[in-house]
């Protein structure tokens, strides 16, 4: 990291002072040292993807552990890092693995290797990812979020013994992030009405705009709804009609 580097309790001043609204310039002036060091800490803050308040709760061993010594032994532990990160890449293709994961099977391999926010850090600076971020307001009682998610599950049947496939529906108001989940036999559109149909009769009233998300490929159930509705615009199929309200359409959730 460019710039001087300061003790573990002027860097927690900085973040308090941070946290209270002072400019770069300002904090500077307060601890006496330059303004570009005030920004390279600033902007390892923003790397790391932490806000100041998280910051706060570290340890002063996490918190120095976000700007390590850059000597011999910390480039051999990075480029003992680095060599995962092409299979980390891949891995995190494949359905419920996570950053959190492969840092556990890292650090069970490497006890003396990097805690997860450096880890963390160092991996999304070999992919070069950038955080991109926006808020979304939601008016309450608007839209109606719901997919199926996850993986397929598996529940025995008390009459015959047989162990059969699970799918996962979600709903979610996005306003309050009321949460519904149930487990249907299949994705076909009548389990996913069946599915809606409960999850509108509990909270008691139709959002006014469900929203489902479209299939990558655009064969499922759900685009099979949006095709039904298209076609039949003055004269909404039953799909559309759940707790007495007709959708004119079913928009993906982007």
């Amino acid at each position: 990291m460019a710039g001087q580097r300061i003790d573990i309790m002027e860097l927690r001043q900085l973040i308090q002072l941070k946290r209270k609204g002072l400019s770069n310039r300002k904090v500077a002036e307060v601890l006496g040292v330059s303004r570009n060091t005030i920004n390279s800490y600033v902007r390892a803050f923003s790397e790391h993807e932490l806000s100041y308040p998280q910051l706060e709760k570290l340890s002063e061993r996490e918190l120095g552990g976000l700007f390590p010594q850059t000597d011999s032994k910390d480039t051999k532990r990075y480029e003992q890092l680095a060599g995962y990160f092409p299979t980390f890449a891949v891995e995190l293709r494949k359905t419920g693995c996570t950053l959190q994961t492969l840092w556990k099977s890292y650090l069970a391999d490497h006890p003396n290797g990097y805690h997860y926010t450096q880890f963390v850090h160092h991996f999304n600076a070999w992919k070069g990812k950038t955080k991109a971020s926006g808020i979304l307001r939601h008016q309450a009682g608007r839209k109606l979020f719901m997919d199926f998610a996850g993986k397929t599950l598996s529940y025995v049947d008390r009459d015959t013994g047989q162990i059969r496939p699970a799918q996962v529906f979600v709903a979610l108001l996005p306003c309050s992030q009321y949460t519904y989940v149930q487990a249907t036999v299949s994705q076909k559109r009548e389990d996913l009405v069946r599915a809606r149909h409960r999850w509108l009769g509990l909270v008691g009233r139709g959002a006014q705009s469900p929203c489902v998300r479209q299939y990558e490929g655009g064969g499922g159930p759900r685009a099979q709804i949006r095709a039904r509705n298209q076609q039949n615009a003055q004269r909404p199929g039953p799909a559309l009609r759940v707790c007495g309200r007709s959708y004119a359409s079913v928009p993906p959730a982007g």
